[in-house]
């Protein structure tokens, strides 16, 4: 069971988790200008940064499919409800869209590669039997 891009997409997740931890200021400066309220979203870009660390090597050190496809969903699911808590607080429609695009664009990046590695699985497995 190797899960080639599940694993893959879980290492990129555990960088940008290193960088909020690093820099949580970032996420502030993406959904507001207003700087005193750019303060605000630094508690929430390390809980981001730590969580991403935590389901990140979940998947990428799992030792079943099971294991890394539960991570994969979870991280599926934090990405879409991030981006639905996030976009609500957007000072205007730009941000907003912007908001979307990227939690949106990575929870679905995730899923085309849990998709893609279930499906080798698959073929894997009718080829053993």
């Amino acid at each position: 069971m190797s899960m080639t891009w599940s694993r893959l997409m879980s290492a990129a997740t555990m960088v940008y988790g290193g960088y909020a931890l690093a820099e949580p200021r970032h996420l502030g400066r993406f959904v507001t200008s207003n700087k005193p309220e750019q303060a605000g979203y630094d508690v929430l870009a390390t809980t981001y940064g730590a969580r991403d660390l935590a389901v990140g090597s979940i998947a990428l050190l799992g030792r079943s499919e099971r294991t890394v496809s539960a991570a994969m969903l979870a991280r599926i699911a934090f990405d879409v409800s991030d981006g639905l808590i996030l976009a609500r607080r957007a000072e205007d429609d730009e941000t907003r869209q912007q908001v979307l695009a990227v939690t949106f664009g990575w929870a679905s990046l995730n899923a085309l590669a849990l998709l893609r590695d279930r499906r080798v699985a698959r073929k894997r497995e009718r080829a053993s039997h």
